[in-house]
Formats: C-alpha cells, sequence, structure tokens
C-alpha cells in the first residue's frame, strides 16, 4: 500500500474536532445504553474511546491491513469488554460507526479540496480503503461483542445453577438440598453431579431434599431424582424427601411413580421438630 503521510497527518490532525462534533450530533435521547448517559465519566471515556478510534483510522494510510489490525485489536476487545457498550444495543453501536465513516468521508472530500494534486482516481482508492476498513472493523466489533456477551452468559448461568441446587449444611454430618423452580433433564442431571461431589466433600450422611419450592415434575426428571437418591445411599449419606407439593403428589400417581421405598417428610418443620 502506497504510504501517504500528508494525509495520515491531515486525519490525525482532525481527530479531536471529529470526536466533538460527533458526540454533539449525537442522538442522546436511545432509552437506554452509553450514548443516553448523562454520567460525566460515562460521557467522557466514551469521548476517549471515540477520539482513540480516530486516532487508529487515521493510520490506515501509512500502515499495511495487518499492522492495523494488531494495534486496534487492544481497542476492540476493551470496548466490547467495557460495561457501558455491553449495556447498549448492538443496532445503537452500529448507527454510530455508520455515522463516523461519513464523518471520515466528508473529511476526505475537505482534504481534496486542500490539496487539488491527487487525482479523483486516488481519492476514490481511499474513500474505498474507509469504506472496506469499516466494515471489517463493524464485523469484528459485532462478533468480539457477542462472543463476550456469550461468555458472560454461560457464566452466569453456571452461578444461577450453582445457587439454584447448593448443599447447606444445616449439622455436623447433616445438609440441606433445597430445590426451587422448574427442574429439566439438564438441571437434573447437574444437581446430581454437584450433590454427590458436595455431600462426599463435605462429609455429610444425612441430606435433606426439600421439594416445597418445585412445582412440576415430569417422568425423566423423577427418575433422575430416584438416581440421586440411589447414588447418595451407595457413598453412605441416607436420603429425606421433604415438601412434596399437592400438584406433584398427583403428577407422580398419575405417572405411576414410587415413592414407597423413601423417607419423606411432609415439611422440612417436621424434620426440625425431630
Amino acid at each position: 500500500m502506497k504510504n501517504n503521510s500528508e494525509l495520515y497527518q491531515f486525519f490525525l490532525d482532525k481527530t479531536w474536532d471529529l470526536t466533538e462534533a460527533w458526540y454533539k450530533s449525537l442522538d442522546k435521547s436511545d432509552p437506554s445504553g452509553v450514548y443516553a448517559s448523562t454520567d460525566p465519566d460515562v460521557i467522557n471515556a466514551t469521548k476517549q474511546q471515540n477520539y482513540a478510534f480516530h486516532k487508529h483510522i487515521s493510520e490506515i494510510f501509512i500502515i499495511d491491513e495487518e499492522e492495523f489490525i494488531a494495534r486496534l485489536e487492544t481497542w476492540i476487545l476493551e470496548v466490547t469488554q467495557d460495561e457501558q457498550h455491553l449495556k447498549t444495543p448492538i443496532h445503537f453501536i452500529l448507527r454510530e460507526f455508520f455515522r463516523t465513516q461519513e464523518q471520515y468521508l466528508d473529511l476526505m472530500d475537505d482534504f481534496a479540496n486542500l490539496h487539488t494534486t491527487y487525482t479523483q482516481q486516488e481519492i476514490d482508492s481511499w474513500k474505498r480503503r474507509i469504506i472496506t476498513t469499516m466494515d471489517k472493523v463493524m464485523i469484528w466489533f459485532v462478533e468480539e461483542n457477542h462472543h463476550f456477551s456469550m461468555k458472560r452468559l454461560q457464566s452466569q448461568q453456571e452461578m444461577i445453577k450453582e445457587l439454584s441446587s447448593p448443599i447447606i449444611v444445616i449439622g455436623k454430618k447433616t445438609a440441606l438440598l433445597p430445590l426451587i423452580g422448574d427442574i429439566d433433564t439438564s438441571r437434573a442431571k447437574y444437581i446430581i453431579e454437584t450433590s454427590l461431589y458436595q455431600c462426599a466433600n463435605k462429609s455429610i450422611s444425612l441430606l435433606y431434599i426439600d421439594l416445597s419450592g418445585v412445582v412440576m415434575i415430569d417422568t425423566m426428571v423423577a427418575h433422575q431424582l430416584f438416581q440421586l437418591i440411589e447414588a447418595l445411599n451407595l457413598i453412605g449419606v441416607k436420603s429425606i424427601l421433604s415438601g412434596i407439593r399437592p400438584e406433584i403428589a398427583q403428577t407422580a400417581i398419575q405417572l405411576g411413580l414410587d415413592f414407597s421405598k423413601l423417607t419423606i417428610k411432609s415439611s422440612l418443620q417436621l424434620v426440625k421438630d425431630e
């Protein structure tokens, strides 16, 4: 690629002016996200991120694409993982990328008017370079934003799973497993794995499994619950079920599930009173 230091310097000199003009014309009526913030710290951080981006884009006229991508990577990762941008709908962010692209194309026209020695072909070539670069940057940004969002969502889901099936120690070798909400096959499998591990790790010999927070259960989940109780028995842990709601009891009868071999209490209060 032809090195054009004059064009680079022209863009570089305009970077902060571009940022100020961009923010001044910004639609601040978005219902949520970084562009709607009135927090001075958020506004300043957003301007600095925009300014840093302009400085990177200026370099496309003096370095090759591979080096440009390497230099821009830190900015991409920083902004896509920025909490304020994660709260911003992606179509708002893309809208600002396109507005910024228009700024660059207008600036290119200003350059052409001031430097008439350059041919229209050269100017058009630089404009195509801007558009191509912005297209790649936007795709890259969306991919990284999606990747980080999914990674964070997975982490949150794992935390929810852990919180939704905790083993609570209530005595020297006694613990409680309170189950709340819907239990599907995936969650039932997770409960089995974590309960066995935690009971063994905490030297539990008696586990109360409370179902008062569960409103629905199917045959597959019920069988997995039985598997949990059998597996606990194999590692020396006795299980007691409590809090089976009337609707679950009715469903169990309709499904032909056999609870006769299990120790069952109507509520945790009865367990406590004993």
